[in-house]
């Protein structure tokens, strides 16, 4: 049976992967796509920075032929596919092929002396589940074609790579052999196949929402499936993503019907907030949190970029590299507040020069806080550790950091429309509902690093000012943020 774009019951990999993770999601995407949900800015962000992986792994085995996407003539892309092989070329790059009703794409087909290998390239640091029926569902196709495949690997980033130089792509990637795994799916993914279409035919599959909704990917129809679950339900409390669906299939659904007992302390703070409409505080330890904190106060947010293939000399795939930061600075009580910044020119490596300038602004003995912590202090470790003249002075400052989300994380400050969380975005609106990153043109970290992603192709002067002030302002305003809600804890401690 061929696949095409017309059939409507055709799987490509990536649909049978979603029917995989639940058949209701693979129904509404047939037969009522217009139910998704919108694309978050967030999202769309990290899509459009995005690098091609399956690209740079093709040169593994350099010198292959591409098969080009075409999503309304798959025929002629296994045509091409055929071709190719008949004509001896032994690498090729999307190789397309369909059986049994499944069109798939391999991202590396390379002929071996026992016959094809399949490789799946993976942009993540390690194999995950989801990866074995992924590759197992090509090779059924391929296979299933009349293609002799011997072996099936599953490439993936290697974290422990460090570049100097060039790209060295056989170490970028670890490379692991999946034949065994892949071949003993064979069965259960023709069954698969075969309920899926069967499933399309019929009617809508009566399924409830789950675990699946979110993992191994997050669905684009939980707006629809969700759509009965109210606002304060048992889906807002923080912990372990099971236990909320541990309550709902024992038909608690509102925060209110909770047994009290089935609630950690923490959680049962939560709840009673969130129906009493209330803020808890504990004025004595905000207090002693506070008594931590010495003049001259030093507000610090980085903002960075990270990429599964390094960029600079001596990262790592996925490190934090900071390119921009905003510190605002209190001298004393009452005293005027200053600001210092700084946001790395487009094509530079902007390590050295930012810490440079930040170690020059900030006293060895100041007192600095962040909100999370931890993150700065990580980004400014690795910055001693690169660059060694640095390392004496960074760890004095890191000695003295003071995480500034501790009181709401640790519960001594929370407001019910904190939704138990205690990140910088929800606790901001809370507390200080006049400072707001609604109306900017860059509201979230995701979205920053796009900003700054993009200003590296672009040529139009202004447009690249254009995107410097709106990095600038949103950096800003997280450590305004950070000091207007020291404000704000001072007077609810008083």
């Amino acid at each position: 049976m061929k696949a095409s774009a017309t059939d409507d019951t055709y799987l490509s990999k990536s649909l049978f992967i979603r029917g995989l993770q639940c058949h209701k999601s693979l129904y509404l995407h047939k037969r009522h796509p217009e139910l998704k949900d919108e694309v978050p800015p967030s999202r769309q962000a990290l899509f459009a920075s995005g690098i091609d992986i399956g690209t740079i792994a093709q040169g593994l085995f350099p010198g292959g032929l591409n098969i080009p996407y075409d999503p309304d003539n798959y025929e002629r892309q296994v045509e091409m596919t055929r071709e190719a092989i008949e004509k001896g070329i032994t690498t090729l790059y999307e190789a397309s092929f369909q059986f049994g009703g499944v069109f798939v794409k391999a991202d590396i087909l390379h002929k071996g002396k026992d016959g094809w290998d399949i490789y799946e390239v993976k942009s993540s640091t390690s194999i995950k589940d989801v990866y074995i029926p992924d590759a197992a569902v090509q090779y059924y196709a391929v296979k299933g074609s009349g293609l002799p495949v011997s072996r099936v690997f599953l490439a993936h980033i290697n974290n422990r790579y460090v570049r100097e130089g060039d790209i060295e792509v056989d170490k970028l990637f670890a490379v692991n052999d999946v034949t065994c795994e892949v071949q003993q799916m064979q069965d259960a993914i023709e069954g698969e196949i075969d309920t899926q279409k069967t499933m399309i035919r019929g009617h809508i599959p009566r399924i409830d929402i789950g675990p699946y909704c979110h993992s191994p990917y997050e669905c684009d129809f939980i707006g629809h499936c969700w759509k009965h679950i109210p606002d304060e339900s048992v889906f807002n409390i923080k912990g372990s993503r099971a236990f909320p669906f541990t309550l709902y299939n024992r038909g608690i659904v509102h925060l209110k019907d909770i047994p009290a007992h089935m609630l950690s302390a923490s959680q049962r703070l939560q709840v009673e907030a969130t129906l009493e409409k209330k803020i808890v505080i504990s004025k004595e330890s905000i207090q002693d949190f506070l008594n931590s904190l010495r003049y001259p106060i030093y507000f610090l947010d980085f903002e960075t970029f990270s990429s599964p293939v390094p960029l600079l000399n001596g990262t790592r795939p996925y490190q934090q590299i900071p390119y921009q930061y905003s510190l605002h600075v209190l001298e004393s009580e009452g005293s005027k507040l200053t600001h210092h910044e700084y946001l790395a020119l487009p094509g530079v490596d902007p390590r050295k020069e930012l810490a440079a300038k930040l170690l020059s602004e900030i006293p060895e003995d100041a007192c600095v806080v962040a909100y999370v912590a931890s993150f700065e202090k990580g980004i400014l470790m690795s910055l001693a550790e690169y660059f060694p003249e640095f390392k004496t002075k960074i760890d004095r400052i890191t000695e003295n950091m003071a995480d500034l989300a501790l009181p709401f994380q640790k519960r001594y400050l929370y407001h019910w429309r904190f939704n138990g969380s205690y990140s910088l975005k929800a606790v901001l609106p809370a507390l200080v509902p006049g400072l707001t990153y609604d109306n900017m043109e860059v509201r979230n970290g995701s979205m920053a690093m796009q900003s700054y992603t993009e200003m590296q192709a672009i040529n139009d002067r202004a447009e690249i000012e254009r995107i410097r002030e709106a990095l600038l302002e949103y950096c800003k305003l997280d450590t305004l943020a950070m000091v207007r809600i020291v404000e704000k804890l001072k007077e609810v401690a008083e």
